[in-house]
């Protein structure tokens, strides 16, 4: 199955991503903004109306100087104070409006993102999580997202407010007095094309300080939860080190971000700044020649100051919104990514399914010519898995025993399609795995690994986690049947919380949590990864005889490093180099495979260990 992103690694020097436009970046996000949209552009409206409002004000300065003042009328003075109150006022209430209008609308479109890429990492494929950072992940969808909601909150609309209003503002500087307009507008050109150079650069170092900060992420969870490993063995410090080299990595890279951001800033604001100065000199000299009233000269340069702020925040707004486009690209760097139940289409699953001829009683689990190679392999390296031939009849128990790195625990991972088959097919009472809808598949088959995973909930809901629909008689029967009966005597019962990974609890009772999360839906088929590893003797043969009624009732592969796991199953099978060796009973084996008679007798020396996927 091919992926279609793979993840950035800032920390290992890569190239930065090709740069994309920030406006076809942002445009992406039109289908979670769409819902939204009547209050996003009545609220861009309203601050366009409050920021023209405070253009206004000159105007009736203007009026005020060569009128009231100059005629010496203290009615229209107090009238003049009056009216500029008003527009003050009026200007502070919609921009308050504004406020209140954006604020529900775009927490439901962080939440609505935040949603949707939750959904779409556990619909895709364990290839995809093998291969990027924890981290990675999580800083998308909390640093990113919540970029995400501030930008459409405050730069996306200032940015049409600021262009409409210095836009208006300029009309009215230019009818003022045209000469003095055109001072003004002279930075112009030199700004728009340092904006330019700023957000080439500036894309580059965001990218980097937000893929770096989701490798410190990952660092910081690799801390937390083996936190007992760095204690047990006393690499605190060394830990520690690691943290504060990637820290300063991190902190250099945003010196770079702030040194851009500062450099672009003092241009913008000192460019209109010392244009203002040139008008400034050039209409008094225009007022003390009579060109121009006082009133007119005032007005220009109040309309001049007011349009400091939508100018000079242009940085400010240009970084922010390169934020976004970086945080957009890395968030649909995720979406875009190819899900598990798409990955094959109609034609390649009919393909598979009619590339190799139908054989005969094709009920159970079947292998047939079943190969699997790794995407990332190299491509002189041989398959993990080649030319896999395996019939597991119906309501038998298969054991599945081999070295390390024999290809035991890979093969289990293609019959829920954790991994796909690259050749051959898998058939389940004679379906091809491929043709079925995953949701079906794994309703169908339900597994057990030697690492087992716990999540942050209850005992009895991690357990029921296995079935749809499991009753507490079917949780109670799953927890007789996995021994794991130890949770009636925690504080709560089945409702006691176990922490994060199940932490709080020893690693055989995790193990046999997650049997019972296996057997409580009663699967047809079931695959289970050395599920007792963890247990001691006396606890190991009570779980293996309650576990032999399980296994009577459905169709079963177990990986066995053990003779007394292997005695659970009525076949074994031989796996060596990725291929199946022998195929009998233990007994038959013992007597005609040295292979066998080796492994089970421990002298390979690496029959107790468990191999990579």
């Amino acid at each position: 199955m091919a992926v279609t992103t793979t993840p950035p690694r800032a920390q290992e020097g890569g190239a930065a991503p090709r740069h994309r436009s920030t406006t076809r970046s942002l445009l992406r996000l039109w289908p979670y903004v769409r819902p939204v949209r009547a209050r996003l552009f009545t609220a861009a409206g309203v601050a366009v109306v409050a920021s023209c409002l405070g253009l206004v004000i000159p105007l009736v300065l203007k009026w005020m100087v060569d009128g009231p003042v100059a005629d010496r009328d203290p009615g229209g003075v107090w009238l003049g104070g009056a009216l500029l109150f008003a527009l003050g006022l009026a200007e502070a209430g919609l921009f308050g409006l504004r406020r209140w209008l954006v604020a529900r609308p775009l927490a439901s479109v962080e939440a609505s993102m935040r949603a949707s890429l939750y959904r779409h990492l556990q619909r895709l494929p364990v290839s995809f999580h093998d291969r990027w950072a924890s981290g990675q992940l999580l800083s998308r969808a909390t640093t990113d997202l919540m970029l995400l909601r501030l930008f459409l909150a405050f730069p996306l609309t200032f940015l049409v407010v600021n262009g409409v209003t210095i836009l208006v503002g300029f009309a009215i500087l230019l009818a003022q007095q045209w000469t003095l307009g055109l001072v003004l507008l002279v930075p112009a050109v030199p700004l728009m094309i340092f904006c330019s150079l700023f957000e080439t650069r500036y894309a580059a170092v965001t990218r980097t300080v937000q893929d770096q900060t989701g490798d410190l992420t990952t660092v910081v969870e690799e801390g937390v939860l083996g936190i007992r490993i760095v204690k047990g063995f006393g690499r605190h410090r060394s830990q520690a080190r690691a943290f504060r080299a990637l820290s300063e990595r991190v902190r250099a890279t945003e010196l770079r971000k702030a040194r851009l951001l500062a450099t672009i800033w003092a241009l913008i604001m000192t460019l209109p700044e010392l244009a203002i100065g040139a008008a400034l000199i050039l209409g008094t000299i225009q007022v003390a020649d009579g060109d121009l009233s006082a009133g007119t000269l005032v007005a220009f340069l109040s309309t001049a100051l007011a349009l400091r702020w939508p100018v000079e925040s242009l940085g400010f707004l240009l970084a922010l919104s390169q934020d976004s486009a970086t945080a957009t690209d890395r968030f649909f760097e995720v979406m875009d990514a190819t899900p598990a139940d798409a990955a094959d289409g109609p034609a390649e699953v009919l393909h598979r399914a009619s590339a190799l001829p139908r054989q005969r009683g094709e009920g159970g689990m079947r292998f047939e010519g079943v190969e699997f190679r790794y995407d990332d392999a190299p491509a002189d390296a041989p398959p993990v898995l080649r030319g896999v031939d395996l019939h597991i009849r119906p309501g038998e128990t298969m054991a599945l025993v081999g070295a390390t790195g024999s290809g035991k625990t890979t093969l289990t991972a293609l019959v829920p399609r954790l991994l796909e088959v690259t050749r051959g097919r898998i058939t389940l009472d004679g379906r091809d795995i491929t043709a079925l809808p995953r949701d079906e598949l794994r309703a169908l088959v339900a597994v057990a690994f030697e690492e087992p995973t716990l999540f942050s909930a209850t005992a009895g809901e991690n357990v029921l986690m296995g079935a749809d629909g499991a009753d507490q008689a079917a949780l109670a029967r799953a927890l007789k049947v996995a021994q794991a009966e130890f949770v009636h005597a925690l504080p709560k019962g089945t409702d006691t919380e176990v922490g994060e990974q199940g932490l709080s609890l020893s690693g055989g009772q995790r193990q046999r949590l997650a049997l019972a999360r296996a057997v409580v839906g009663a699967p047809r088929f079931l695959v289970l990864d050395d599920p007792l590893s963890a247990l001691d003797v006396h606890t190991e043969a009570r779980v293996e005889a309650a576990l032999r009624q399980v296994l009577a009732t459905t169709t079963a592969l177990v990986v066995a490093h053990r003779p007394s796991t292997v005695l659970l199953a009525d076949r074994v099978a031989l796996l060596e180099d990725g291929r199946i060796a022998a195929v009998g009973t233990h007994h038959q084996l013992l007597r005609d495979s040295a292979a066998y008679r080796s492994l089970m007798s421990g002298h390979d020396g690496e029959n107790d260990g468990e191999e990579g996927p």
